[in-house]
């Protein structure tokens, strides 16, 4: 009776030793995976933190450069760009080509205009008999035009400064003589150029 008693008490001291221990390793396994967790939940908002604030400098740095670069490339344009100063206009110019007269027929005329105001030479022209005079009188109508519409000048105040002809086209055909036979004939044209100023009295 005496070792049954003893077996049991012993196989009851350790149950109590057992069921003493058990508990305390389960309780230890789970403070360790609620630490585990915990650390790692920390440790994923922390890299998050520091993401949201290394995009943040990023965007605060880059914003700022291109409001800065805009600006500045302006400035150097406008600073590039010349300003473009136009000079003073004081003649204009009238041509005509292949007038049909010879160039030494319309040195005549022209001889008479030279260095005239423009009405007076228009006035001349228009009393000549020669019939190169109307095509003449073109050619400084048209160069007084030019310089009062294009230029402003004053077409009072205007004057022929130069005026020449010069050979240009040449015809060549053939003048019938006597017994059959031909010489040789060439028609002249001429090249006609206006130069027209303004007269600066004093």
């Amino acid at each position: 009776m005496a070792e049954t008693k003893k077996t049991t008490e012993t196989v009851e001291t350790v149950e109590t030793e057992a069921k003493v221990k058990a508990p305390k390793k389960t309780t230890a396994k789970k403070s360790t995976t609620t630490k585990a967790k915990t650390t790692k939940k920390a440790a994923a908002e922390e890299a998050k933190a520091e993401e949201t604030v290394a995009t943040e400098t990023v965007e605060e740095v880059k914003a700022p450069a291109k409001r800065t670069r805009k600006p500045k490339a302006v400035k150097e344009e406008k600073k590039e760009e010349p300003k473009v100063v136009k000079p003073v206009v004081t003649s204009a110019t009238a041509k005509a080509i292949n007038v049909k007269c010879t160039p030494r027929k319309c040195r005549l005329v022209i001889d008479l205009v030279r260095g005239k105001d423009c009405d007076e030479a228009l006035g001349i022209l228009f009393n000549s008999h020669h019939s190169v005079s109307t095509a003449v009188a073109k050619v400084i109508k048209s160069a007084m035009a030019n310089a009062t519409n294009n230029f402003g000048l004053d077409g009072e105040k205007l004057y022929v400064a130069s005026i020449q002809a010069s050979d240009s086209v040449k015809m060549k055909r053939y003048l019938p003589r006597a017994k059959g036979s031909a010489s040789g004939l060439v028609k002249r044209f001429c090249n006609i150029y206006v130069t027209v100023k303004e007269r600066i009295k004093e």
